[in-house]
């Protein structure tokens, strides 16, 4: 299996629960820019961290496992974890907060 079909999964696991979330709760745009705005500032962290951490030689990745596309040091396919914590922690926070009653 390559990598990207690992993180591919992971991804695919936490869209039910986003859909869930969605359909159930009826979040407004701020929260969508608030989650759009944590998942891209988690990818910019994941790009400069797992550069630093791969230009320092702390670990290795199959290349034959890799689609190829980096950005800096950092295979494409590492941010996926970042959008799949993303969407899973934002959509759990959206379910499992209790709807606020109006005055």
């Amino acid at each position: 299996m390559t990598y990207l079909g690992l993180a591919a999964i992971f991804v695919a696991a936490t869209v039910p629960v986003l859909v869930a979330a969605v359909v159930l709760r009826r979040p407004d745009r701020r929260w969508w820019a608030v989650t759009g705005l944590t998942g891209l500032a988690l990818c910019v962290l994941t790009a400069v961290f797992d550069s630093i951490m791969i230009a320092a030689d702390l670990f290795r990745f199959d290349e034959s496992s890799l689609t190829g596309i980096h950005v800096g040091l950092a295979p494409i396919e590492d941010f996926a974890w970042p959008i799949a914590v993303t969407i899973l922690v934002s959509s759990l926070s959206l379910l499992l907060d209790r709807p606020r009653e109006r005055a």
